[in-house]
């Protein structure tokens, strides 16, 4: 049994098996329907559970799918239709029954305290859909959608960050120490990323190149990533953060400093911070690095069963 709650914690080694494994999967389905299984259905009798204590559409929809497609299912929870969440029940009796039912558990948190409490408790693998300071299986995923389009490893490439210090980005930051490849952030200077994170980079022997002008974090970029700037409650002054963040706009002008094929990705959902051009236009792939989010975390959740081949 493993858990995948964040990439520091997961080796190299097994963080691009299951880059691989997730090629040889999308690779397989071409000529499947949406719900059909994977050949040998290799979750088969499984179930999944979720919970999600935030909002949540494409870490949904695409666990669902990824389950189903193993030959297993999966059953949804909103922590405020349980006892949990109405501060009835402990954490640590709620893992117990939820390790008797299920066989997998996807918490989408607001708290990092909470899933490592979960982790503590749970006799099942847990899998961590989002907590404040990391999103592991949308940045995995990002990993693969790179490789996917540029055809390269992204060891060989130059990863370009735009925007706001994140859950999102330091779990960015986390795979750049494991896959070995250059990362530059854009941020405001207020934003830049905290101390942990930038602490356990040089730990490891890394280093980050953060840059208050959009112009030089963008300068010679393959891949230029953004997120929203104002996330799903975020306590902050949201005038005063816009404002900040107004230089760092990703446009045209700003595209025009990356490499000639730099390609745009973005999580989603989207705000302002990038023009409608760019997102919609030919150097963007979100849709494709969207729906990688089902392959990758297909081979995610065989990694966490000891199903991986």
């Amino acid at each position: 049994m493993k858990h995948f709650v964040n990439l520091k914690d997961i080796p190299s080694k097994d963080l691009r098996k299951i880059i691989t494994d997730a090629k040889k999967r999308k690779n397989s389905r071409k000529k499947l329907n949406t719900l059909e299984t994977d050949k040998g259905a290799p979750l088969k009798g499984k179930i999944l559970i979720q919970m999600f204590e935030k909002p949540s559409l494409r870490t949904r929809m695409s666990f669902y799918l990824a389950i189903k497609q193993l030959g297993g299912g999966t059953v949804t929870l909103r922590s405020n239709e349980l006892h949990l969440g109405q501060g009835g029940e402990s954490i640590s009796d709620t893992a117990k029954v939820l390790s008797t039912y299920g066989d997998g558990f996807m918490l989408r948190t607001d708290s990092d305290k909470k899933i490592e409490d979960f982790k503590k408790y749970l006799s099942i693998p847990v899998i961590n859909g989002l907590s404040p300071s990391s999103h592991p299986t949308q940045v995995l995923s990002d990993v693969f959608t790179v490789e996917e389009i540029t055809k390269k490893p992204i060891s060989k490439l130059n990863i370009c960050w735009i925007g706001d210090s994140n859950n999102v980005l330091d779990s960015l930051i986390a795979a750049s120490v494991k896959f070995s490849f250059k990362l530059s952030i854009g941020c405001p200077k207020n934003f830049e990323p905290g101390k942990e994170v930038r602490n356990w980079v040089k730990k490891n022997k890394r280093k980050i190149y953060i840059y208050n002008d959009p112009k030089k974090a963008a300068s010679g970029a393959d891949v230029i990533f953004s997120d929203k700037v104002i996330s799903l409650n975020d306590k902050v002054n949201k005038k005063k953060k816009i404002q900040a963040f107004k230089k760092f706009k990703i446009d045209k002008k700003l595209m025009s400093f990356a490499n000639k094929d730099c390609i745009f990705l973005h999580c989603l959902p989207r705000g302002n911070e990038v023009s409608e051009d760019i997102f919609l236009g030919k150097k963007s792939h979100v849709w494709v690095q969207a729906l990688n989010r089902v392959h990758v975390q297909k081979s995610i959740l065989l990694y966490c069963f000891g199903k991986l081949r």
